[in-house]
């Protein structure tokens, strides 16, 4: 299981869930609950490493801890 960031947020425009993972570019899913759209995005997320690793691309590693640390420090909470 791979460790990255998701975040998930409400879209009006789709009247559901988007799951988004930063850390990997164009990397997203879709649901009409947030549970969905987290169950979908991780099977984005192993589809986005195979077709990665197919093409000869690097792949990210997860940032986790740091990348939580960075957006705290822009909002001043750290």
């Amino acid at each position: 299981m791979h460790k990255y960031t998701i975040e998930i947020f409400y879209s009006e425009e789709d009247e559901g869930y988007i799951a988004v993972v930063p850390e990997l570019p164009g990397c997203s899913a879709f649901g009409e609950t947030e549970e969905e759209a987290l169950k979908e995005v991780k099977v984005a997320i192993e589809l986005w490493i195979e077709a990665a690793k197919k093409e000869g691309r690097e792949i990210p590693k997860p940032k986790g801890k740091e990348l939580l640390k960075a957006v705290m420090e822009v909002k001043g909470e750290v």
